[in-house]
């Protein structure tokens, strides 16, 4: 997949592109239904038309209502990827900021949309706003797309038992422990990544070693412990792995909230390389033990849970 980061440093012009707008955080089912009519319009229109995504970066809220932004379920990096692998052709990353922002809904539509990408069709969801103040409409869309020479493709909402896809519902899954609801709208599990760095050390004396994660990812699922997978980002193997998310409550207290990993029979040094988890199942919530040793115990059984949950899922679900 191209990347391209902005309309105006596009290095050539594209080639009949049909294009989907959106900030596309998660990319979720409902997003995937959105590329899939990007795709199959371009396929429609013309031997060698491109798939185009066009989100932005930073998320909007981030820049109009920073206190109200939401965590982001996905880096730009780790988005990025996975919109390559829905198979898109070109994604166009905007640099989005006030300026930007204030451009009215004409302005939008002439500037980025016809001069700058020259977009043969443009695909959006239901929901789709865009231009100064959210002001644009699909009504608005139609009417410009009709004027200025392009189709418009509205998807319907997508619903997975009986649930609309949305980001806004994967982030309520998550931050309430229910990552196996979550995987549900995403189609593979919630995942949280960042380099593995050095903590101190307690795993290793009680016999269960953990990789402790200064984690990138915004959206942590609530406090507890999960059963789950871990991957050294780039390696594709995937250990199972018992994942704690918490303030260690049985040895300090006040501590910030920390991502930490056993991984099953995984041997390797892990300092200083990146890890991705991805979280299957919540297994309790977090808790203060009366002693190490009480502490020791469950541990094992959080680990011999783990163990059994991943044997138990098919390789198409382990991710």
């Amino acid at each position: 997949m191209e990347i391209v980061r902005g309309y105006s440093a596009l290095p050539r012009r594209l080639r009949s592109p049909v294009v989907a707008i959106g900030n596309f955080d998660g990319v979720h089912r409902g997003h995937a239904h959105i590329f899939r009519h990007a795709e199959e319009l371009a396929r429609e229109l013309a031997t060698d038309a491109e798939s185009v995504v066009l989100t932005f970066e930073p998320h909007p809220a981030k820049v109009l209502a920073p206190s109200f932004a939401p965590p982001l379920i996905t880096s730009l990096d780790r988005k990025l990827e996975l919109i390559a692998g829905e198979g898109i052709d070109v994604t166009v990353v905007q640099p989005f900021d006030r300026a930007f922002a204030a451009l009215s809904p004409e302005q939008f539509i002439d500037d980025v949309l016809v001069n700058g990408l020259g977009a043969r069709c443009v695909c959006v969801g239901y929901d789709f706003t865009f231009g100064q103040k959210r002001s644009g409409t699909i009504a608005l869309l139609e009417a410009l797309g009709r004027a200025r020479g392009f189709a418009v493709n509205v998807a319907s909402a997508f619903t997975v038992d009986d649930m609309v896809c949305s980001s806004t519902k994967v982030r309520e899954f998550v931050l309430e422990g229910r990552v196996d609801g979550a995987a549900i709208l995403l189609g593979r599990d919630p995942e949280v990544e960042g380099e593995v760095v050095r903590g101190d050390g307690r795993g290793r004396t009680i016999g269960v070693p953990t990789a402790n994660l200064r984690a990138e990812t915004e959206l942590l699922p609530k406090n507890g412990v999960y059963a789950g997978w871990g991957e050294v980002i780039g390696s594709g193997k995937r250990h199972a792995a018992a994942i704690n998310v918490g303030t260690n409550p049985t040895f300090v207290s006040g501590m910030a909230v920390t991502v930490e990993a056993h991984l099953l029979d995984a041997n390797e040094d892990l300092y200083g390389k990146r890890l991705r988890l991805g979280f299957g199942k919540r297994l309790r919530a977090e808790e203060r033990f009366a002693s190490v040793d009480a502490l020791i115990t469950q541990i094992r059984k959080d680990v011999d849970e783990t163990r059994m949950i991943w044997e138990q899922r098919s390789p198409n679900h382990a991710g």
